[in-house]
């Protein structure tokens, strides 16, 4: 009897089996490894930071912060004692070449803001920039977002989206940023707008954009991720009227709706009111303040395409 040699053969597995034995994926290099690294922090709750944030931040040369107050007891929780770094809208120029170098010597650097992701309406971006021209490695850990989060809360619509930051805390200047918002839907623009905005201001900008954008569905969101966090939707007038009565405590993030498609322009005509004004007898200055009372725009920007007009005439 010929004697065969038995030979062991593959067991067969199950598709799932498969899946469950295969050989786990390498981890992503950290992202401190080199260079720069941007990275997220709760903009309230203190739980919201990441575990890779946890481990780049461990592994920091040096971490960069706004205010080493505030950065210092997030570290602290975390067990962390990274060695930290003011950098702020007042030191970021001159400290830059010096934070290039240090990178550019090996260093591995961290970069956080006071709360959430860092450059927006927070520094950093001028260091950002000269990291990219040096040819250092720029990496991020994503978390947690105020605009984002309030975007998404406000049931207004999530995209194309416009993110303005603060508004300019005088009126003149506010008023003038806000026509060229409103120049752009005119040309087109459709987003729904998310601002930041201090409490003791939040009023009188809700105020502002109101007459400046008419009757707008809006919302305003405090203290996110915290434990009174508040999502209050109306429209713009309506909100501007609560909370002139309610003074606004904590940190706000302000969405408004876009425009609708057959939103009235109030802009719209605006040279003929003006020349029917003027032809009627009235002064530079009265023919502005009646246009600006009919159209609900701006003096100031009617009084300057007033001028605009005369020069031209």
């Amino acid at each position: 009897m010929q004697q065969i040699d038995e030979q062991e053969t593959p067991k067969q597995t199950s598709p799932r089996e498969q899946e469950t034995t295969r050989e786990p994926e390498a981890e992503p290099a950290a992202p401190g490894a080199a260079g720069l690294t941007l990275v997220a922090t709760p903009i309230g709750n203190l739980g919201d930071l990441a575990p890779r944030a946890v481990a780049v931040l461990r592994a920091a040369a040096a971490v960069l912060c706004e205010d080493t107050r505030v950065t210092a007891p997030l570290l602290l929780r975390h067990g962390l004692s990274a060695k930290l770094m003011p950098l702020h809208e007042h030191n970021e120029d001159a400290a830059t070449p010096r934070l290039v170098a240090r990178m550019q010597a090996g260093d591995k650097l961290a970069l956080v803001s006071d709360a959430g992701t860092p450059l927006m309406s927070d520094p950093g971006y001028r260091l950002v920039r000269a990291a990219i021209a040096a040819g250092i490695t720029v990496s991020a850990v994503p978390g947690p977002n105020a605009a984002v989060m309030a975007l998404t809360l406000s049931g207004l619509p999530p995209h194309p989206f416009l993110f303005q930051g603060f508004l300019p805390p005088r009126a003149a200047a506010r008023s003038a940023e806000l026509a060229k918002l409103r120049a752009a839907e005119r040309a087109g623009l459709r987003a729904t707008l998310i601002f930041y905005e201090a409490p003791h201001r939040l009023a009188e900008t809700l105020a502002a954009l109101a007459e400046a954008m008419g009757p707008r569905p809006a919302a305003v969101t405090r203290e996110l991720t915290k434990r009174f966090e508040e999502v209050r939707r109306g429209t713009l007038a309506e909100l501007a009227a609560h909370y002139a009565e309610h003074a606004p405590r904590g940190e706000i993030a302000l969405v408004v709706g876009p425009p609708g498609e057959d939103a009235p322009d109030a802009e719209a005509g605006l040279d003929d009111r003006l020349r029917a004004a003027l032809a009627a007898g009235e002064s530079l200055r009265d023919a502005a303040a009646l246009v600006a009372t009919a159209t609900g725009l701006p003096r100031k920007q009617v009084y300057a395409r007033a001028l605009a007009l005369r020069a031209t005439s």
